[in-house]
């Protein structure tokens, strides 16, 4: 989740756990996998296009929906995107006035809560770090009394500290190995490399290698490794120097910053920001850098929602006919802050943001409780957020992934009506469970496609990314389609619509992972909206002009 998925690439013994590209560029049935139709193919896509159709021949005009992507920036300019960006029409571009009231400054195309006057935050803690390095001179002073009365005047805090200080301990160490373990690779490429002589690599020529010492055993593993994959048996020496060198930078580029993520002392959040992070009601901070230093994750969920085909790519989003993209930069490359969270949701729904997409997600949240009062006024205003199950394979039930609907895991229902939390499947039939996709029939609604997503990326670019970050959108697109036809459908009928029009699924236990027990099929979960919900008005009422914002009060900067 994050800016952090769970796709495998084994090499060594290793498994490298990072954002993937999978190389299958010219598989153009591939490329658009997940809008297949099952009936027809046994694929098990959401069956876009039929439902386009389909709420067409009912005579309904579509209404433009506004979907907020809460996530690490998106290009905005990205030729797959730019046509479907939101655009504030109450802002002048440009002229560094906050022309709507709204309390923002040239909000074009959304807004940016982790930057401020110097800059963009890139790299930040991982939330356990944070709730560490806060709670432990209070919980583990010098002063062995004053501790002990804290820990019982403290009682939920010290839960969480605890909590925090054993994945602190846990996760800390293994970056530190992973990073070890991919530094050795890398510098043994060439060494790996040379082993196949000038041959492709196939299995019979591995066959009669005989390791001559440790570096050499480790890359002939290596290379058996690889060559058990289809797409690359019977390559070149130098295609496989190229791939291990580009899996190599990606697992360095993902373990590298970790230093800093799991850094007690790291924190650039004064420095850049400049806003006073303990003031949660502290709303007016950031700027308007839309990317940021890296919206590769950003721009990919941005496009299985609303990304329509240009030039040689055929990609397009689920809602790529009716839906506009509105980016608020919430998530860096870590763990997402509360308060960022809050006034992302918040900003996106005054905004006129009908759909979130919240592709994140950590396992303590200090701020939750401001979180949620954030997703109490999305229900209010009527708008869906769609939030990723998470990539850990687990039961969420036992591993509560914030921000959650549930305020207590043993709640027979969520708090609020307006969040459908998505698991990632894939275009396996005997494997339909991705296998890092969290699951649970109570507290996870619905499995989308989440695996091998050809989507935009940016410099321009397209990839294939897989996690549940990616299942997200699909199913925040397919909302944003019954939305444009039937704009009076309520969050919660959404929800339902989709959960009982899923394609069902026994094998491997999967129809008990989600409450549908099933993958959505938007064209089915039109004509159960249609049937049960549509009031007979296809179009929506105007929207509100934002009001003028008093001025903020300034906040003491830490």
């Amino acid at each position: 989740m994050k800016k952090v998925l769970l796709a495998a690439v084994f090499l060594a013994g290793f498994t490298y756990s990072s954002a993937q590209a999978v190389d299958k560029s010219e598989n153009k049935d591939l490329m658009t996998w997940y809008h297949k139709d099952f009936a027809t193919t046994k694929v098990y896509g959401v069956n876009t296009e039929n439902a386009y159709k389909f709420l067409e021949s009912k005579g309904l005009k579509p209404k433009t929906v506004v979907v907020g992507v809460l996530d690490s920036g998106v290009q905005v300019d990205h030729p797959g995107l730019v046509k479907n960006m939101w655009s504030n029409p109450n802002e002048v571009p440009g002229n560094g006035k906050d022309d709507d009231g709204n309390g923002y400054i040239d909000d074009v195309h959304g807004w940016n809560f982790i930057g401020g006057k110097n800059g963009d935050i890139d790299i930040d803690n991982m939330e356990v770090t944070r709730v560490v390095a806060k709670y432990k001179p209070i919980f583990e002073g010098d002063n062995s009394t004053q501790n002990k009365a804290n820990q019982a005047k403290m009682p939920e805090e010290f839960a969480m500290y605890m909590k925090s200080k054993e994945l602190f301990t846990k996760k800390s160490i293994d970056a530190r190995q992973s990073f070890q373990r991919y530094s050795m690779l890398n510098d043994a490429i060439p060494a790996i490399v040379k082993l196949l002589n000038g041959k492709t690599l196939t299995k019979e020529n591995l066959a009669n290698l005989k390791p001559t010492d440790q570096t050499s055993a480790m890359g002939l593993t290596v290379l058996n490794n690889l060559a058990l994959s289809p797409e690359l048996a019977g390559k070149t020496p130098a295609e496989v120097e190229a791939f291990l060198q580009k899996e190599m930078k990606e697992a360095l580029d993902h373990f590298g910053p970790m230093a800093k993520q799991y850094d007690l002392n790291y924190d650039p959040r004064a420095e850049i920001v400049g806003d006073n992070y303990d003031d949660y009601s502290e709303k007016n901070y950031g700027n308007n850098h839309y990317e940021g230093p890296d919206a590769t994750h950003g721009t990919h969920v941005a496009g299985i929602i609303a990304g329509s085909p240009q030039g040689k790519e055929i990609q397009y989003g689920v809602a790529s006919k009716v839906a506009k993209i509105m980016t608020v930069r919430t998530v860096p490359n870590g763990d997402e802050r509360d308060k960022d969270v809050a006034n992302a949701i918040r900003y996106a729904v005054d905004n006129g943001a009908r759909v979130l997409n919240m592709s994140f997600g950590k396992p303590v949240s200090p701020g939750k409780n401001v979180v949620w009062d954030a997703f109490k006024y999305a229900e209010d205003k009527g708008v869906l957020l769609v939030k990723a199950a998470g990539n850990e394979n687990e039961d969420v039930a036992e591993h509560l992934a914030y921000p959650t609907n549930f305020k207590n895991i043993t709640d027979p229902a969520p708090f609020v009506n307006n969040v459908m939390v998505v698991g990632a499947s894939t275009n396996k039939n005997d494997a339909l469970r991705a296998d890092f996709s969290n699951y649970n029939k109570k507290m996870v609604n619905v499995f989308a496609p989440g695996e091998e997503i050809y989507s935009t990326v940016t410099k321009s670019g397209y990839e294939y990314l897989q996690g549940t970050s990616m299942a997200s959108p699909v199913a925040a697109g397919a909302a944003a389609v019954l939305l444009a036809y039937m704009p009076n459908l309520k969050p919660a009928q959404i929800i339902e619509s989709l959960v009982k029009t899923s394609n069902l699924s026994t094998a491997n236990e999967f129809g008990e992972k989600s409450q549908a027990g099933g993958v959505i099929d938007v064209k089915k979960a039109a004509e159960y909206a249609y049937a049960n919900f549509y009031d007979g008005k296809s179009n929506p009422s105007k929207p509100k002009t934002v009001k003028k914002a008093r001025p903020a009060k300034k906040s003491v900067k830490r």
